[in-house]
C-alpha cells in the first residue's frame, strides 16, 4: 500500500489562478467556428460568442485567456482588425494552414469575449515582423482615456472607455517562428520594445518575455542577462511528443509504450522548470521575474482527413493523466510559476472543447480542468506519495501523482493520479491537522484511449467516488488503473 500524507500546517505559497489559463490562436478552426461564430450565425451566440463555449468556459473558472498568438502574433498587425467588419483588411495564415484571414475577430472582439468569460487578457504583441510604433500605439487603443489619437480611435470605432490590461507579451517564439533571433538580440529589442509598452492611468502592464523552448537554458541565460531587470516573467514552451517532433503519434491508436513514453515526456516538465530556474536566479536572486508556461500540452498528428495546418487531435483519457500531471506539478512550483496555458482552449492541440457546427463536447481534458479549479488562489501544502516504478522494460514512470492545497474558506482539496493504464493501487493517507467528518470525492476515469464523440459526447466523464474509507488518520482508497481523483474536504 502506498503513503500519501498531507500537511494541513505546512503552508506554502498561493497557486495562483492563472496557472489554469487558456491559449487562443487564429489557428485551424480555435477562434473562427470554436470560439466566435459572428452575430448573424444561427448557432446561439452573443455579440457573435457562441454561448454553449462561454458557458462551458466559465464553470471552469477559466481566469486568462491567452491571444492572438503563438506564431500567428508576430505576423499580426493589430489595425488589421479594428473598424467596420466589412473594411477590414484580408491576408494569408501563412504559418496555420494557409487559409484566408479576414480579421472579423480583432481587439474589440477579443475583448468582448474576455468580458463574457469574466477573465483577463492577455495579449501577445508582435515584435518579429511589428514595430516599436505599432505595439506602443495598441497599448494605448486599449488602456488610454485621454485625448490621444488612438483613444481617438477607439472611441469612434465604438469603446468609449478604455479597457483594463494587466498581460502584455512582447514577443513571441523570437527564437524560431517570431524571427529567428539570437537571445541577446532579443533581449535587446525587448527593452526597447517594452519602454513604450506605456503605463495609462491606473492600469498596469505586467511585461512577459520570450523565453525558452524546451532545454534551451542558453536562451533563458542571455534574455535573462540583457533584458531580466526590465521584466515581470519569462516564457517556457514545452509541448509533449510521444514518438518526437516529425512523428508525434496518433492521438487515438496507441500501445501501452506510446502511453508511457507521453507519460515519460509529460513528468520531464518538473526538470524543466526547476533548472529554468536555476538559470534565472543567476540574473534575479531576489525572484522579481516570475516563470510562464504559457504554451504546453500534448502535440499529436492531426486526425485524418482534416487540414494538416489546423491541428484538430481528439483528446483521450492519455490526456486527461497529461493535464493532471502537469496541473499537479505547476502546482507544487506556484512560488514562481504564475501562469500556465495549455494549448489550445477549442479544436487545437490538447483543446478542453471541440466543436462541429452547432455541436459542442467537452473533453477529458475539460474534467480535469473542472475537477482542478477549487486549487486556484487556494494555499499549497505540504504533500507527498510514496511511488514505485511502472511502464515498460525500457519506460519507466512513478505509478502515482499528487497535489493539495486549501482554500480561503477552509476546504482542502487533494488530488491524486494513477499514471498504470492496467493497474490499481491501494493508497493510505494520512491527513495532519485536517479534519475529517465531511469528505467527498469526484473520479475520472476509463480506459487508456477512451474518448468522447458528437454521438457520445459523455464516454468519459467524471463521476461520485465513494470507495474510500475514514480512518483515524485519513483516508484509505484504491485508485483505479488511468485514473484522477479529487478529494474535497470541508472543515
Amino acid at each position: 500500500m502506498s503513503k500519501l500524507t498531507v500537511n494541513g500546517y505546512t503552508r506554502k505559497d498561493k497557486i495562483s489562478k492563472e496557472i489554469y489559463g487558456h491559449f487562443s490562436e487564429h489557428l485551424g478552426r480555435c477562434i473562427y467556428g470554436g470560439i466566435y461564430v459572428g452575430e448573424d450565425s444561427s448557432i446561439p451566440n452573443v455579440n457573435g460568442m457562441r454561448c454553449d463555449v462561454v458557458e462551458a468556459l466559465k464553470e471552469i473558472k477559466i481566469p486568462v485567456l491567452r491571444w492572438p498568438g503563438g506564431c500567428f502574433a508576430d505576423e499580426y498587425h493589430w489595425k488589421d482588425g479594428i473598424g467596420p467588419k466589412e473594411n477590414r483588411k484580408k491576408m494569408i495564415n501563412t504559418h496555420w494552414g494557409g487559409v484566408v484571414e479576414d480579421n472579423s475577430f480583432g481587439t474589440h472582439e477579443f475583448m468582448e469575449l474576455c468580458r463574457q468569460l469574466e477573465c483577463e487578457p492577455y495579449i501577445n504583441g508582435n515584435v518579429g515582423s511589428g514595430t516599436v510604433q505599432e505595439m506602443s500605439e495598441w497599448v494605448e487603443y486599449m488602456t488610454f482615456d485621454g485625448v490621444s489619437p488612438m483613444s481617438e480611435l477607439r472611441k469612434a470605432n465604438g469603446k468609449e472607455d478604455a479597457w483594463k490590461l494587466k498581460y502584455f507579451g512582447i514577443g513571441n517564439e523570437n527564437w524560431g517562428c517570431g524571427g529567428n533571433m539570437r537571445p541577446e538580440y532579443y533581449g535587446d529589442l525587448f527593452r526597447r520594445f517594452q519602454t513604450y509598452v506605456r503605463n495609462y492611468g491606473d492600469n498596469v502592464i505586467y511585461r512577459i518575455a520570450c523565453g525558452a523552448n524546451i532545454d534551451d537554458y542558453n536562451w533563458t541565460e542571455g534574455v535573462m542577462k540583457v533584458a531580466s531587470r526590465f521584466m515581470n516573467a519569462i516564457t517556457l514552451h514545452y509541448y509533449t511528443h510521444p514518438l518526437g517532433w516529425e512523428l508525434k503519434g496518433s492521438a487515438t491508436k496507441f500501445d501501452n509504450d506510446e502511453y508511457y513514453m507521453t507519460l515519460q515526456k509529460t513528468l520531464r516538465i518538473d526538470e524543466l522548470i526547476s533548472k529554468h530556474l536555476e538559470v534565472m536566479d543567476k540574473y534575479d536572486p531576489e525572484h522579481n521575474v516570475d516563470l510562464i508556461i504559457d504554451e504546453w500540452g500534448t502535440w499529436f498528428t492531426v486526425e485524418p482527413g482534416t487540414n494538416p495546418g489546423f491541428l484538430y487531435q481528439q483528446n483521450t483519457m492519455r490526456d486527461a493523466i497529461v493535464a493532471a500531471i502537469n496541473l499537479n506539478i505547476f502546482n507544487k512550483h506556484c512560488d514562481r510559476v504564475k501562469m500556465a496555458n495549455i494549448a489550445q482552449v477549442v479544436n487545437v492541440l490538447q483543446s478542453v472543447i471541440l466543436t462541429e457546427g452547432d455541436k459542442m463536447i467537452k473533453t477529458p481534458t475539460y474534467h480535469v480542468f473542472n475537477m482542478y479549479k477549487n486549487h486556484q488562489e487556494a494555499t499549497l501544502l505540504e504533500s507527498k506519495i510514496e511511488t514505485e516504478n511502472i511502464g515498460t522494460p525500457f519506460i519507466h514512470v512513478c505509478n502515482l501523482h499528487e497535489s493539495a492545497s486549501i482554500s480561503d474558506d477552509g476546504t482542502v482539496n487533494i488530488t491524486v493520479t494513477n499514471l498504470s493504464c492496467t493497474d490499481d493501487y491501494p493508497v493510505e493517507a494520512e491527513l495532519i491537522g485536517i479534519n475529517k467528518d465531511n469528505i467527498t470525492a469526484t473520479i475520472l476515469t476509463d480506459k487508456k484511449d477512451a474518448y468522447n464523440t458528437f454521438e457520445n459526447p459523455d464516454v468519459v466523464a467524471p463521476k461520485e467516488f465513494k470507495d474510500f474509507k475514514v480512518t483515524d488518520k485519513g483516508i484509505d482508497f484504491t485508485a483505479p488503473a488511468c485514473s484522477v481523483i479529487l478529494f474535497t474536504i470541508k472543515q
